[in-house]
């Protein structure tokens, strides 16, 4: 069932051929406007960019960006640049407008600032390489005897992928030559999530049996028995970002229906802490690039937990409903650990540990101190944006889906925050300052999952009326649809390195996208 608008109405068809037959106002930029005095400020570390320089009024972000990389010095090996306005450049909180065309059309037509007034603007830059849209299906792969809950890409590369299904198996695929590699037989229920470690040496998966298992994806063998603990099933695994584990010793968090978390050593496959204080079942579970842990659950409210002694630090209490799932800023980083977009791996695992710091600590830096944001979406509607390290009050509260919101993430350069919700539309949002952008409309079903690319400048999401779709982020026009599954698609992932994207559903079939 693909996407098949109504036929317009007679009112809007009359309107639509008088509005052709007159003429339109052009929308010009005057070529006269004066200049302005603008000083150029760099995002993550706050310095300023050469002394005050005046620039024509009507000067376009393309003009803005070669200026920043002739002043950087970077002609030769351009870095794309998105420009901001601080409207009050003291104030490092005050309100921030994007500069998407040109400054005459952004600042100075609106009245935001006149050619008397100083522009402060923000420069931030954007993901060196490109990601192309996925525009094709190039494979369905079958195998699974039940629905596909869960698909996750290994993060060191796109030829590896993992998916979690009703049949009570994961299942390995090798993407490059489209195949199944390998089945992970040993739970008696649904696998209902799967998660790659970040050195991509270990998978962990979560089931209905209320027990976790760990496997080799390189052989596929089960690493030990089933870990027990938990006495419901499970709702997430997160894994103990790279950066802070010791050596040998990787750690992952589990979230279940029975309203713990547990912290499990992955070499001795023993639980080390539990934490205990939800009072309903606990939907979602993240592990913070400062070490803390953050859970989700259905009893209104986020948790805050030190990860040694295993205690609650904060209660953060807004939600009018079962809170659903939730993002943190430096989630892609957290993921990928030390692998990038060069693919050069250190040797040592200090340096890997090195890397993975270094990553995160550039992503996580706002203003010249370390940010990490939290946005949670519930079944009230809303979705509030957090951050934690300032204090337990919500930045904002996010309005707007007419029905509950199923799933969050913020875009990997954290400028974004991206809502699937089940009133049929993905919402956008400045991940600053939670100001509402766009809606991406097209989906006649409700969005069950949503993903970005590397770069930021595409979103896919998935949705019960059985197909995928690829948006554009900066127009928040639909950029391709993907037909193909014959029934809902409950799970998609974009590779972290941009070539391809996975999606499973009812129809028990995974399909690989491609450019």
């Amino acid at each position: 069932m693909s996407t098949v608008l109504p036929p317009k109405a007679k009112r809007v068809k009359r309107e639509e051929l008088q509005r052709a037959r007159e003429q339109q106002p052009l929308d010009l930029v005057p070529q006269d406007v004066p200049n302005v005095v603008v000083q150029l400020r760099a995002s993550d570390t706050g310095n300023q960019l050469g002394g005050e320089l005046h620039i024509p009024g009507n000067a376009t972000a393309q003009q803005l960006d070669q200026l920043v990389n002739k002043l950087l010095g970077t002609e030769d090996d351009r870095v794309p640049y998105t420009f901001s306005l601080l409207s009050n450049p003291n104030d490092p909180d005050s309100n921030v407008i994007d500069i998407t065309s040109d400054l005459w059309t952004t600042v100075l037509k609106p009245g935001l600032k006149t050619t008397e007034d100083v522009l402060t603007l923000v420069y931030t830059p954007q993901a060196v390489f490109r990601v192309r849209a996925v525009s094709r299906c190039s494979a369905a792969i079958a195998g699974h005897g039940n629905a596909i809950l869960a698909t996750q890409f290994s993060p060191a590369s796109s030829s590896r992928m993992v998916t979690a299904s009703g049949d009570g198996t994961a299942r390995i695929w090798d993407c490059d030559t489209e195949t199944p590699m390998h089945t992970l037989k040993g739970h008696k229920n649904w696998v209902l999530v799967a998660s790659w470690s970040p050195n991509a040496k270990l998978i962990a998966t979560g089931s209905m049996d209320n027990t976790l298992r760990l496997w080799d994806p390189k052989t596929g063998k089960p690493l030990g028995d089933a870990m027990k603990g938990h006495t419901k099933w499970i709702t997430s695994i997160a894994w103990e970002p790279y950066h802070l584990q010791k050596d040998g010793a990787p750690r992952f968090a589990s979230s279940s229906k029975d309203t713990t978390i547990r912290i499990w050593d992955a070499t001795l496959r023993r639980v080390e802490v539990t934490l205990a204080g939800h009072t309903a079942a606990v939907t979602c579970v993240k592990w913070a690039g400062d070490g803390r842990i953050y859970s989700t659950s259905q009893d209104k409210t986020v948790r805050i937990w030190e990860t040694t002694h295993g205690r609650c630090l904060h209660t953060l209490t807004a939600h009018a409903h079962w809170v659903n799932h939730m993002a943190l800023s430096t989630d892609f980083v957290i993921r990928t650990a030390y692998h990038d977009h060069t693919r050069n791996v250190p040797d040592t695992d200090e340096g890997k540990r090195r890397k993975a710091k270094e990553r995160f600590e550039k992503a996580a830096t706002i203003g010249g101190e370390i940010v990490e944001r939290l946005v949670t979406a519930s079944d009230d509607f809303t979705m509030y944006l957090w951050e934690p390290s300032k204090g337990n009050k919500p930045v904002t509260r996010m309005m707007g889906h007419q029905k509950a919101v199923n799933h969050v993430s913020f875009s990997p350069d954290g400028r974004l925050i991206a809502s699937a919700s089940f009133d049929n539309s993905v919402k956008l949002w400045n991940a600053r300052d939670g100001k509402y952008i766009t809606t991406l409309r097209g989906h006649v079903a409700p969005v069950y999952q949503c993903a970005f690319s590397a770069d930021s400048r595409l979103l896919v999401s998935s949705s019960k009326d059985s197909t995928l779709k690829v948006w554009d982020v900066r127009t928040g026009k639909l950029h391709t649809d993907l037909p193909g599954h014959q029934d809902e698609v409950f799970a998609v992932d974009w590779s972290p390195d941009g070539a391809k994207v996975a999606s499973g559903g009812k129809d028990k079939a995974v399909r690989l996208w491609k450019h």
